[in-house]
């Protein structure tokens, strides 16, 4: 009875903790969202009409503020808007620094960058010790000059911050390609490891490229398990 009792109690932390998180960052995002009207005139805000307040009504309003300076920004009048405050930012000392760190970080995950969706494994920090990169592209310039002709750039995130890591450049025969999605390799990294990756896409190109039956794989996985 004392062990059902404390399996059904870790069962239902699992169930209750990620739902209460998963809700109290939603709760955060929306008041934030609402806030949006701070900012605004009193003859724009919908609570000055409205009999009562409307929670999560910030959300539609940022997003179509953000659909409409999509739009704007991509005619020839918005761009160059965008470049002179690009500039007059470039001017500020501490704000250039977030701004540029910032827009580079949305370019390189929301961008098309197929290069970047490819996932490896790589010997780092040291010789047997292994971590999960992504493939960001081959070398240029004098990068490409002063390192060997097949070496390409490869981003090393941290556990449990992806936003950070290392930028390494290794040679392409060093590196071990990975058929697991990238969003499969986010969650081992935000995890630790904790969290393993669907392995049906492996198991589908190893059966296709190498004749592996698949049942040995799950039969594996069972062992393994």
């Amino acid at each position: 009875m004392k062990k059902g009792f404390k399996g059904y109690f870790i069962t239902g932390l699992l169930v209750v903790v990620p739902l209460y998180i998963t809700v109290y960052v939603l709760s955060l995002i929306v008041g934030f969202m609402d806030n949006v009207f701070v900012i605004l005139p009193e003859f724009l805000r919908p609570d000055t009409y409205l009999p009562f307040h409307v929670p999560g009504l910030g959300i539609f309003v940022t997003i179509f503020g953000i659909f409409i300076v999509g739009v704007l920004t991509t005619n020839f009048f918005g761009k160059r808007l965008l470049v002179i405050g690009e500039k007059v930012l470039s001017k500020v000392p501490v704000l250039r620094v977030v701004y540029n760190a910032t827009k580079q970080f949305m370019e390189t995950f929301f961008t098309d960058n197929q290069s970047f969706r490819k996932v490896v494994l790589i010997e780092f920090p040291r010789q047997g010790l292994y971590s999960i990169g992504f493939l960001t592209g081959k070398l240029s310039g004098e990068l490409k000059s002063k390192t060997p002709d097949d070496s390409v750039s490869v981003f090393l995130p941290t556990t449990p911050n992806p936003t950070t890591g290392y930028y390494i450049m290794a040679r392409e025969s060093q590196i071990i390609p990975l058929e697991m999605k990238v969003e499969d390799a986010f969650k081992v990294i935000m995890t630790g490891g904790v969290v393993a990756p669907n392995n049906e896409e492996f198991k589908a190109a190893v059966s296709r490229h190498k004749g592996v039956d698949l049942g040995d794989l799950d039969k594996r996985d069972k062992i393994n398990a």
